[in-house]
């Protein structure tokens, strides 16, 4: 997607050879006409794949999921990272361990959202190590609902979670994979290994 590397490239900046930071337009500061255009992308990938509810994860995943969410004309759950006075029992949890943050985080989401017949497309920002997409998988394979697939605005395709992903047979759609952030310049892959 043009669009999203123009703007990784023109605002984000390259912290060391495997961070990114893009707090400007995705992980802090939302900019809505992306985020727009990033649910309409989506929306075309995964068209005919008959999804009933996207799952993603808090935070940073919220904003495209919802915009997806918007244009497939479904709900959109999110896991949450900390249990709430409303969010107590009744759940579906994993363990989620990040590698930005040094901490794992236990994700839950209520079982009144996720049931056995939901087709679930996960969104979530970044795609790096895999471990979000993992503990979110889990939650669908305990709810027995079906992955229709993942859909990623950001990979690191220089790191093992998306290969590895793609090996379990799951459908990864990734709207811009970084391959390189060496030497402080951005390389984008020329296109989703997937395709």
């Amino acid at each position: 997607m043009e669009q999203l590397k123009n703007k990784i490239v023109d605002e984000g900046t390259v912290l060391s050879d495997t961070v990114l930071k893009v707090d400007s337009f995705l992980n802090h500061q939302i900019d809505p006409e992306l985020m727009q255009e990033i649910g309409k992308e989506f929306t075309r990938r995964f068209e005919g794949e008959k999804i009933t509810k996207i799952l993603s994860i808090e935070s940073s995943g919220i904003a495209p999921a919802t915009m997806a969410g918007l244009y497939l004309g479904v709900p959109v759950i999110f896991a949450r990272k900390r249990k709430s006075l409303t969010l107590t029992d009744h759940l579906y949890s994993s363990t989620v361990y990040s590698f930005t943050k040094k901490e794992s985080n236990e994700i839950s989401v209520s079982k009144d959202f996720l049931k056995k017949d939901d087709v679930v497309l996960l969104i979530d920002d970044f795609l790096a190590n895999g471990q979000a997409v993992h503990g979110l998988v889990d939650i669908i394979n305990k709810a027995e609902a079906k992955l229709a697939g993942v859909g990623i605005v950001i990979e690191k395709g220089f790191q093992a979670g998306g290969a590895e992903i793609r090996e379990q047979g799951i459908r990864v759609e990734s709207l811009a994979i970084v391959d390189s952030l060496e030497n402080g310049e951005i390389r984008f892959r020329d296109e989703d290994p997937a395709q």
